[in-house]
């Protein structure tokens, strides 16, 4: 396991950790930070708001919807594994359940009673091309039926990172503000997520860290 700090655009950058063995990168950005998918149209992104606000704008190269980075907000983790482990599944749509069972019983573990994997196909909603917790894909995590952990997975000749979100305080409202969303979008985007705080009494980002790693297969 090892930690990185920086901004969202040089820890979202070509240099992902390679995975040729098994490895966690617990993930800190400098300040906050919106992050869209590989693929995401940025539409009518305020740039200049994010930019008075202090929030850096940036884009990973995995797809899906974006993401607001909030210090105290969410724990970023990216697990890296080779293509040549076990755990390694050809078919996209399977190779993250894995891991989703290991996030489902860490936060368990945390007292988060009732977490579960999303065993289902993709599920989008009205809102998830542009906000990644608006949607559910096959490994993220639930709470309630609303979303606590999402992922999404960069895969390459040498295997694949997933990168893994948990959201500790689900307050999206700056994130709908600057993505130019229409007033509707507030609530089906608020009541989407959970923050594990809402879940769990006086959760750390540590405590986060440590019961996912230890739920993670040997």
């Amino acid at each position: 396991m090892v930690e990185e700090h920086g901004s969202a655009a040089a820890l979202h950058g070509e240099q992902l950790p390679t995975p040729d063995r098994r490895l966690v990168r617990v993930a800190t950005t400098d300040g906050p930070a919106l992050v869209l998918g590989s693929s995401q149209i940025a539409g009518r992104l305020d740039v200049e708001g994010a930019a008075a606000r202090g929030i850096e704008v940036a884009r990973r190269r995995s797809g899906g919807g974006a993401v607001l980075l909030w210090p105290g907000h969410q724990v970023w983790l990216d697990v890296c594994l080779p293509r040549e482990d076990p755990l390694w599944d050809d078919d996209v749509g399977r190779s993250g359940r894995w891991l989703g069972g290991a996030l489902a019983a860490g936060l368990v573990e945390l007292g988060a009673a009732g977490a579960e994997t999303h065993d289902g196909p993709f599920e989008p909603s009205g809102w998830s091309h542009q906000v990644c917790f608006a949607g559910r894909a096959p490994g993220e995590v639930l709470v309630r039926e609303r979303k606590v952990v999402g992922t999404s997975q960069r895969r390459s000749r040498e295997g694949a990172v997933f990168q893994v979100a948990v959201a500790l305080v689900w307050a999206p409202g700056t994130l709908v503000d600057l993505l130019g969303l229409p007033a509707e979008a507030a609530a089906a985007v608020a009541g989407a997520g959970i923050g594990l705080g809402e879940l769990v009494r006086l959760v750390r980002a540590a405590d986060v860290v440590d019961a996912v790693v230890a739920a993670l297969p040997p």
